[in-house]
């Protein structure tokens, strides 16, 4: 038998819709998909929009195609939510030992192992109905996406850097907006690709400040523990790697001033984040974290209107 809810976990976003209106039965299966803390799923959708932008600019178009960046944007909500649940019932019992997750649905009760699994398998199937209206390249590329997704749980009780492998699962949209376009991949999408499993592992590095207490008790490993008093460094690497792929991949596109004036802000706010790096403050590191979104936002604005222009 299910468990009433409990309240909403540390990091969701104050006053979220899912938790004053949902019903009180679906807040737990919300939850389970991280719908209350939506920076997740943006994190996930950035990379799609700047591939599809990326290609709108390599073909002269004069904005990312509508469609694809909407379809995009249901399969973000509804992958992000699916790995979720898949992580969740992974990590189920590591999740009760970390003060940060052990109000999480699984490990609190809220729902069963069988009502996850069958949350999962829908949420699977949504973003498989999402997949299917894309080109037969773009939708193997989507398929080709999910060894990494499912190996990606494992990785943090044996490699040290597991956000790398969170990189290569978190930043397969930087080809498929390319994929979906032209249904193939080159030079330009691979280096944004690049770029973007770097900017992934230099955000979720910060993330994992918060939990790095409790992760030295519990044995599990992060970039930020590897990392360790020379994390702000270590942030500064990827950042200046993410910068350096998307530069790249911008010239390899054609990409005008317009898009590289957009990387400059993207840049400035990156080094923006690394100056304020505390490993003491976890709230802080949630604030960094979360404000990703807005450097990701700033940059497909810009790649937008050099299509524009």
């Amino acid at each position: 038998m299910e468990r009433p809810a409990a309240p909403s976990l540390p990091d969701a976003v104050r006053g979220h819709w899912a938790e004053r209106w949902a019903p009180p039965s679906l807040k737990p299966y919300l939850r389970l998909a991280r719908i209350e803390r939506p920076i997740g799923w943006w994190l996930l959708l950035l990379p799609c929009w700047w591939s599809a932008a990326l290609a709108a600019l390599n073909a002269g178009q004069s904005w990312p195609n509508p469609l694809h960046c909407g379809l995009f944007l249901i399969g973000a909500v509804a992958m992000r939510g699916a790995g979720c649940t898949y992580n969740d019932i992974v990590d189920r019992d590591l999740d009760t030992k970390v003060e940060r997750t052990r109000q999480r649905p699984l490990p609190s009760g809220q729902i069963t192992l069988k009502g996850a699994l069958a949350f999962l398998v829908l949420q699977g199937l949504i973003g498989l109905l999402v997949l299917l209206q894309f080109n037969g390249f773009a939708i193997a590329t989507g398929f080709a996406s999910l060894g990494v997704v499912a190996l990606y749980p494992f990785m943090k009780r044996f490699f040290w850097m597991p956000q790398i492998v969170l990189g290569l699962a978190f930043a397969w949209g930087a080809l498929m907006g390319w994929a979906a376009a032209f249904g193939s991949l080159s030079g330009a999408p691979i280096l944004l690709y690049l770029g973007s499993i770097a900017w992934v592992v230099g955000y979720d590095t910060i993330y994992a400040l918060q939990d790095i207490e409790d992760d030295e008790v519990v044995g599990i490993k992060s970039s930020a523990r590897f990392f360790g008093e020379q994390v702000r460094q270590g942030v500064s690497l990827c950042y200046a790697l993410t910068v350096i792929f998307l530069a790249a991949a911008f010239t390899q596109a054609g990409a005008g001033l317009v898009s590289f004036g957009g990387l400059g802000l993207f840049a400035l706010h990156l080094g923006w984040q690394v100056l304020h790096i505390d490993r003491n403050d976890g709230a802080g590191a949630l604030r960094l974290f979360r404000s990703n979104r807005d450097a990701g936002l700033t940059l497909f604005a810009a790649m937008t209107l050099d299509c524009l222009i």
